[in-house]
């Protein structure tokens, strides 16, 4: 005889766990767009609210540590370093903002005119693409500062020079990718000029890349004119800037005053972690693929 067995269970009534309730991507990706925007908005109206208080000397408080009084410490003039830190951002935040964005005009310019047009102007804008990306980024960006004369515009020019390409490069492949498509062939066939189709066609088509590529220059254009700004090049020594904080800072490190430098450098890497973040979530959320889920 066969030994008895217990009855198996049926596959219906075995209890299944059920999955947790998510935010679908969509949702996750708005939050995470507005928690970005909320910092950087408290960023740049902090240093409106504070003021220039923080920023005369006071030598009886030079050199203190982060307390509850100085959170971020004072330096060795007695100037409280927060409010130094907060204005130097919403400095670097606002020379970003005008860099990147004439970086994006010329980018979308050149990439939609290069895609468009073809010919001569294909080769010639595609060969200086090639000339700038073969060039060392920040050398070409010291030229160009030291050629217009260096300053908050030498900054921006440079800046704004320097960081086109990776953009013009991607608006001209959409700009090829939309040109084959039967509405535009149909334009040139009813007699339109490619500056009609570029206008009419080519312009609304490359908006989403203009918008994310406008977003995603902004980290390279306040962590470069932070650099130029850090050597020299850039802002007056007197600017309560990010670089010249940086540089300042150097010279006391040694003697055990991190805070100087420790600090002021980590809020700029989380305000520049945002701008990434912020960029890299629009992307996906008006990429088709990645909007949904």
């Amino acid at each position: 005889m066969k030994p008895l067995t217990a009855p198996q269970p049926v596959a219906s009534e075995i209890p299944r766990k059920r999955p947790l309730k998510r935010g679908n991507r969509r949702q996750r990706t708005l939050w995470t767009i507005a928690v970005c925007v909320l910092f950087l908005a408290v960023v740049i109206l902090s240093s409106q609210w504070l003021g220039d208080a923080g920023l005369e000397p006071a030598l009886r408080s030079r050199n203190e540590s982060p307390s509850f009084a100085h959170p971020f410490g004072t330096d060795w003039l007695g100037r409280d370093m927060l409010t130094r830190t907060l204005h130097g951002l919403s400095l670097s935040l606002c020379i970003g903002l005008l860099a990147a964005g004439c970086s994006a005009v010329i980018g979308t310019i050149l990439g939609i005119l290069s895609g468009t047009i073809g010919g001569k102007v294909d080769a010639v804008i595609t060969w200086i693409i090639d000339v700038f990306f073969s060039l060392p980024h920040l050398v070409l960006l010291i030229m160009i500062a030291f050629a217009v004369g260096g300053g908050t515009q030498g900054v921006i020019i440079a800046v704004a020079l320097t960081h086109w390409t990776s953009l013009a490069r991607i608006i001209r492949a959409e700009v090829l990718q939309v040109n084959t498509s039967d509405y535009v062939q149909l334009s040139y066939k009813l007699g339109h000029t490619p500056l009609w189709v570029a206008r009419h066609h080519m312009l609304p088509h490359v908006i989403p890349q203009l918008l994310v590529g406008l977003i995603l220059l902004f980290p390279h254009a306040i962590l470069h004119e932070a650099a130029l700004t850090f050597i020299g090049i850039g802002l007056s020594p007197h600017t309560p800037a990010i670089g010249i904080i940086l540089a300042e800072s150097m010279r006391h490190l040694s003697t055990g005053y991190w805070w100087l430098g420790v600090l002021p450098g980590a809020a700029l890497l989380i305000a520049v972690k945002a701008f990434d973040i912020l960029g890299e979530n629009i992307r996906a959320l008006i990429d088709p693929k990645t909007s949904q889920g």
